[in-house]
């Protein structure tokens, strides 16, 4: 099985790279985080692997950190949570805020991910809360309240960018200058500026 890869980054998307190693390029299915934080095409990159073998296909999904990868097998124990869906709810939470959700047993952001209903929210919290003690607990973030914070938030992800880059925006907007938060304009304003 492949475990970890490493070679040059050819093509890279949100949820997909290609990664060529020793004349062959392998297709890896990535989160955004993931995405994220790769190098720009030409550079080496190194991914953590996990490698799912089926009758019609063999199937790589790859991580930067290895806890992520350590989540995402976690992740699909859990009935009804493919690799699919496993990408998915780590393109919406970070490795460190999905293990504080589940820990927290916070259904209200479970949810919020795509494809993620109450009855599998509850399931993960009740298969993995006790599961999760090898992962370190991340400090919990300082939650930006204001009338206007939901609302360019929901403003945000509207236009298409993601959940945790909206929110991180909206934080550091907030952060540096406090009266935005009751402002809807100009918080969407300052938060549009540092997600670009």
């Amino acid at each position: 099985m492949i475990a970890h890869l490493r070679g040059r980054l050819i093509h890279k998307q949100p949820g997909q790279a290609i990664v060529e190693a020793a004349g062959v390029g392998y297709d890896v299915t990535i989160s955004v985080p993931t995405f994220t934080a790769l190098p720009s095409v030409g550079a080496e990159a190194s991914l953590h692997i996990h490698t799912q073998v089926r009758e019609d296909q063999i199937a790589l999904f790859g991580f930067l950190e290895r806890d992520e990868k350590r989540l995402f097998e976690r992740l699909i124990t859990v009935t009804g949570v493919g690799p699919k869906l496993a990408i998915t709810l780590l393109s919406g939470l970070s490795a460190e805020r999905a293990v504080t959700a589940i820990r927290a047993q916070d259904h209200a952001s479970l949810v919020r991910i795509p494809g993620v209903g109450k009855k599998l929210a509850e399931r993960l919290v009740l298969e993995l809360k006790d599961k999760l003690d090898d992962f370190a607990t991340a400090p919990v973030p300082s939650v930006v309240r204001g009338a206007a914070v939901e609302d360019v938030l929901s403003a945000l992800t509207n236009l298409g960018y993601q959940r945790p880059a909206a929110e991180k925006a909206i934080q550091h907007a907030v952060e540096k200058d406090a009266v935005l938060a009751g402002d809807f304009d100009g918080l969407f304003r300052a938060a549009l500026k540092m997600i670009r």
